[in-house]
């Protein structure tokens, strides 16, 4: 069932099955609840499940503002009081997954899933730096040479041609978030998650790298790892039989049993 509610100023769209324990499953970026709900479906025989279309995407308004993770932390929690929910399952793919650490890290969860998640800031080597160099040196040249107006919107039309496709699809608003939220390094909040916790990732993984899964399988104290070779950023996609009996060996004792 299809519900909306008006959360930290957002038109947020989500879907609501099954009846069990509660379990909130939070897509990646430029995703919506579509996309994991072959999560969704193997689990609906035993729990109920919020499938969320998180803040400006699917169904669900963009943030007036650029939100960083406090802001999406506040989000979720502020959407798990208005709906109730007590003690939940935390299910997140990619950024779904940074949104689920955060909250995790300070709050009570029953047990933590995380898919080829999102949290660790990338690691910065010698040529980052001087990309980044030589990008400010290419700004001051042109705001230089085209004056404000015109060298700004040169340099906004390059950032659109070069960008990753996550921030070349993307409104400038959430453009805006995702850098704020990719600088963002959760590790530090990582040993304050208490519950169990679980992580899936893809061994070919670009986006979120299996050294990634390695850090928090070592930060987290309660984690344990399950990896499919081959296998990239949507792994539950590339593997979705094996992803649904992991998840069900791992919460089988929190199902809900047919009566």
């Amino acid at each position: 069932m299809k519900k909306e509610l008006n959360i930290c100023g957002i038109k947020l769209s989500f879907w609501v099955e099954g009846e069990g324990k509660p379990v909130i499953l939070m897509h990646g970026w430029l995703n919506t609840h579509a996309d994991v709900q072959s999560i969704a479906d193997a689990l609906l025989p035993h729990f109920k499940v919020y499938n969320l279309d998180l803040p400006g995407f699917g169904e669900s308004s963009e943030p007036a503002e650029v939100w960083g993770i406090e802001e999406h932390d506040r989000f979720l929690e502020a959407f798990i009081q208005a709906e109730g929910i007590s003690n939940p399952i935390l299910i997140g793919h990619s950024h779904g997954g940074r949104i689920a650490i955060q909250y995790a890290s300070h709050h009570t969860v029953n047990k933590l899933i995380l898919i080829d998640a999102a949290g660790v800031k990338p690691s910065r080597g010698l040529n980052y730096y001087l990309k980044v160099g030589a990008a400010k040196a290419v700004k001051h040249l042109a705001l230089f040479l085209m004056g404000n107006k015109r060298g700004r919107q040169w340099l906004d039309s390059r950032k659109h041609a070069l960008g990753s496709s996550d921030y070349k699809n993307s409104s400038p608003t959430m453009r805006a978030i995702m850098n704020k939220l990719v600088n963002t390094d959760l590790k530090p909040v990582m040993p304050s998650i208490k519950c169990p916790t679980l992580l899936i990732w893809g061994e070919a993984d670009t986006a979120t790298p299996i050294t990634d899964a390695y850090k928090m399988r070592y930060l987290i104290p309660d984690a344990g790892l399950v990896s499919y070779p081959g296998c990239g950023h949507h792994s539950y996609l590339q593997n979705p039989v094996q992803t649904a009996a992991v998840l069900n060996s791992f919460l089988e004792k929190d199902k809900t049993q047919p009566s």
